[in-house]
């Protein structure tokens, strides 16, 4: 294993539930109608392609760019103080970056991604941060793995990926790598799609699961 790739919203930061709610309220002011299937649906989403599943399949009347400023905008304005990370995940990252190159791929928009950096004071030891906007397809394509690997200068299969979503978790796999999952609290991922991660209680378990794998050469 030579590198750790790590999704950034439900592992990093608990940022799902309110990507959700923003979401859902843009919808709702702007004549659109919410599905139940379109939490699930969206994750993993590149900004292009939820843009375009807000207007063009839950009704909102707006253009997906116009959608996709306001929605961005309000999650930026969340994100001011200081973005909700999830106790310790700062830690984890530090002290796996002592060990392996590190690097980010999220469905996230940069400036959120980026957001999460500064906040957390990991801008040197995250040399690497893609988010789906700049790659041709969001999860569950393997392109903003592949494209993190390759800035990485790292094999593909040769990189650990940590996730939480079904999206996620079948992105990571598609991209042939070796897949930790800390499932999603509010939106569990399938089980099926787990079966071939290692599944662990918490993202405190990663670094001894990370060492643990790499010692047994898997």
């Amino acid at each position: 294993m030579d590198a750790v790739i790590f999704d950034l919203d439900g592992v990093l930061v608990d940022s799902e539930t309110t990507w959700d709610e923003v979401r859902r309220a843009v919808v709702a002011e702007h004549g659109g109608t919410w599905r139940p299937e379109a939490t699930r649906a969206q994750q993993g989403m590149s900004t292009p392609e939820w843009a375009n599943y807000l207007v063009e399949t839950l009704g909102a009347r707006l253009t997906p760019d116009e959608i996709a400023r306001t929605v961005i905008d309000e999650m930026a304005a969340r994100y001011a103080d200081r973005p909700p990370v999830i106790d310790g995940a700062d830690q984890v990252v530090r002290e796996i970056s002592r060990h392996w190159p590190v690097a980010i791929a999220s469905s996230s928009p940069p400036v959120l991604i980026h957001s999460f950096l500064t906040a957390c004071d990991l801008t040197s030891l995250v040399p690497v941060a893609v988010s789906s906007e700049e790659v041709a397809a969001g999860k569950p394509a393997p392109d903003v793995y592949l494209r993190a690997a390759t800035l990485l200068n790292v094999e593909a299969s040769r990189c650990a990926a940590v996730e939480d979503s079904t999206n996620g978790l079948r992105a990571a796999f598609a991209a042939d790598m070796t897949v930790f999952a800390v499932p999603n609290p509010h939106f569990p991922p399938d089980p099926a799609v787990l079966r071939d991660a290692t599944v662990l209680p918490n993202l405190a378990a990663l670094p001894r699961s990370l060492s643990d794998a790499a010692h047994s050469g898997k």
